[in-house]
């Protein structure tokens, strides 16, 4: 047996499904080696937010790797004419990567030995290869990656197991009154944040409100903690905020299941690592990319549907929250490692999502 089977063997995760008995993930989850190199096949087989249809609106041609440092595969977006595929962006030849960066081509070429590939992914050509039998195959063909949409955005999965709707499911049926289509990406406020800490941790910290009141002190003055929701619902989480009056809160249709409560703001947790957070200004999205088991890395996109609304109530000042929850997740980090700490146990009403996502883990990870 393998290494990491051995390790597998030694922790098995057990959260016992009434959260009123249940215990904490042990602490070895969060930073070793093996464990996290395991992972690997759970986000093989997991959707992953990639970006929006905009990326393929100056350039047909957009290569990026999938999760690199966990799933680590280069693929690139293509578009002719309307349609557009996500293809594997390594050469069928000797395993090159294809295209370097985004571009405007008619065609695909390899820079090692010039094989050509038509924006579909089919062999267009390929040099002093006349004699070769039996060529060329399907084999020679770029191998499209699944790829779906929500709206305008865009999703891929190396090894798919489910289809998107599965995933996103609730978070569609919410919120599909939403123009999301209409928002409008930002990059000049999206970026890249980096936490010393395990992604898992950055996961736990997001899908409870109950540390609000004692590390995001403006935050909590925005919202009813009192009245906080939180909700698991199959490979979702989802949480509510509630505003203290209904001013910097959604106007929502009659007909919604909502209606008459002052939502600031939507939450949605995608499993295992995609954080949707709609706000009456528009969306952040959170894609928590492990890097290592004590190192991550958070791709955090802006889409702006109401610009007047951005500095107001609870989607104000994220880059404030996103660094007070950076810090008190890098001092957990440190104390899980602690020979005196394994498993502690939750709160029934404030660590519900935190709960159902450890319930997923030990589904997933056994």
């Amino acid at each position: 047996m393998s290494e990491i089977g051995q390790e597998a063997v030694k922790m098995k995760i057990n959260i016992d499904s009434d959260i009123k008995k249940a215990k904490t993930l042990p602490s070895k989850f969060y930073y070793s080696p093996k464990i996290y190199k395991r992972l690997k096949k759970l986000f093989d087989r997991s959707w992953q937010f990639i970006g929006d249809k905009s990326l393929l609106e100056k350039n047909n041609a957009h290569p990026d790797i999938l999760l690199e440092g966990m799933v680590n595969e280069p693929y690139v977006l293509t578009k002719d004419n309307e349609d557009i595929r996500c293809l594997s962006n390594v050469c069928t030849h000797r395993g090159n990567i294809v295209c370097e960066k985004a571009c405007k081509t008619k065609s695909l070429v390899c820079g090692y030995h010039g094989r050509q590939f038509h924006l579909d992914g089919k062999i267009k050509f390929m040099p002093e290869f006349n004699e070769v039998e039996n060529f060329p195959s399907n084999e020679d063909n770029l191998p499209e990656i699944e790829m779906d949409f929500w709206k305008n955005l865009i999703f891929i999965i190396n090894k798919k197991r489910c289809e998107l709707s599965e995933l996103i499911g609730p978070m569609a049926e919410r919120l599909d009154w939403l123009p999301v289509d209409e928002f409008v990406y930002r990059p000049e406020l999206s970026r890249t944040y980096k936490v010393n800490a395990n992604w898992a941790l950055y996961c736990d910290n997001y899908l409870e409100g109950f540390h609000i009141p004692f590390v995001h002190k403006d935050l909590n003055k925005e919202l009813e903690y009192e009245d906080y929701f939180t909700q698991g619902i199959d490979n979702t989480v989802l949480q509510i905020g509630i505003g203290k009056d209904d001013e910097n809160t959604f106007d929502l249709p009659k007909e919604h299941q909502d209606y008459g409560k002052n939502v600031s703001a939507y939450y949605f947790f995608l499993f295992p690592n995609m954080m949707f957070n709609f706000y009456p200004w528009g969306l952040s999205i959170n894609v928590v990319k492990p890097k290592s088991p004590e190192y991550t890395e958070i791709d955090y996109f802006t889409y702006v549907w109401k610009e007047e609304l951005m500095e107001k109530g609870a989607g104000a000042d994220l880059d404030k929250v996103e660094l007070e929850d950076e810090e008190i997740v890098e001092s957990v980090q440190k104390g899980v490692k602690s020979n005196s700490y394994d498993r502690g146990r939750y709160s029934p009403k404030r660590e519900i999502g935190v709960h159902h996502f450890h319930l997923l883990l030990e589904k997933y990870y056994n």
